[in-house]
């Protein structure tokens, strides 16, 4: 009996992995569209950051193009308009010590841009009082991107 079932449990196993491998590679799934070098990473351009200061209206979940992963932004209230912030997957928002809520008073450095009409800020950076929640370096790397490799990344 323990053969029988050692030979069905290999049966499934084999079963499985040549399911798995007959599946075409679809990416890391891990960023949800957030990572570098996909599309949305691409409209965000170190070169024009800019500062932006205001109160936060709300905190919101923001899908900001299709297939990505949820993710976290803000509406800003900047002199006279409403600014919408995205800052990033709400996985890794949600993990860290910094929390922004309605009411807040904020700088944003980040990079304005658009999409389909909408205009929008890809965060960089957001201060609140002394403490600072780094979204992006200098070149624009995504904090959750993980490491680096290799000395041109």
């Amino acid at each position: 009996m323990k053969k029988l079932l050692t030979a069905g449990s290999v049966v499934v196993l084999l079963s499985i992995a040549a399911v798995a491998a007959a599946q075409p590679w679809q990416g890391w799934k891990g960023s949800g569209g957030w990572g570098m070098r996909g599309q949305y990473d691409g409209m965000y351009d170190p070169a024009k950051v800019e500062t932006l200061s205001g109160e936060v209206i709300a905190v919101e979940q923001v899908t900001p193009m299709r297939r990505m992963g949820m993710g976290i932004g803000l509406k800003l209230k900047v002199g006279n308009e409403t600014v919408i912030v995205h800052l990033g997957p709400q996985w890794y928002i949600e993990r860290q010590d910094i929390k922004i809520v309605a009411g807040d008073r904020v700088e944003v450095k980040g990079v304005k841009t658009q999409r389909m009409g909408q205009e929008f800020v890809i965060a960089a950076e957001v201060s609140k009082g002394g403490e600072v929640l780094k979204l992006r370096d200098e070149k624009g790397f995504p904090a959750w991107a993980g490491c680096r490799q290799g000395p041109n990344q």
